[in-house]
């Protein structure tokens, strides 16, 4: 079933898809990422491209029902991939060679806990 986008705000990066699949810088057009498609409710990203770009991805859907909750828990790697350290799903994958720095908020959709993460 496809989710109903609430909000969706791309600065200097563009999707595969409507609300998931690959990330791109729109500058230098390089894969900065992979968003999963159904695991999250809610993603902030704001980056810094070795391009010199910065971008930023807001995300949510009407279809979330809940708003989150802060967790001090860090998220888990498995195979390159940001996982849900509940349930083990992955939500993301940030390519680390091509950024320069991020911050990043996202919220698992099955735990409800929003993890945040931030690279300099």
């Amino acid at each position: 079933m496809a989710r109903l986008v609430k909000n969706k705000e791309l600065v200097n990066t563009r999707l595969a898809t409507n609300y998931g699949g690959w990330m791109y810088c729109d500058k230098c057009s390089e894969n900065i990422g992979y968003l999963c498609y159904s695991t999250y409710d809610r993603l902030e990203l704001k980056y810094q491209c070795r391009c010199g770009s910065s971008g930023s991805v807001l995300l949510d859907f009407e279809d979330s029902s809940k708003m989150g909750k802060n967790c001090n828990d860090e998220l888990i790697i498995i195979k390159n991939r940001l996982c849900c350290p509940n349930d083990k799903e992955p939500l993301l994958t940030i390519l680390d060679k091509k950024l320069v720095s991020y911050e990043m908020k996202i919220t698992c959709k099955s735990c409800e806990n929003i993890y945040k993460k931030v690279s300099i």
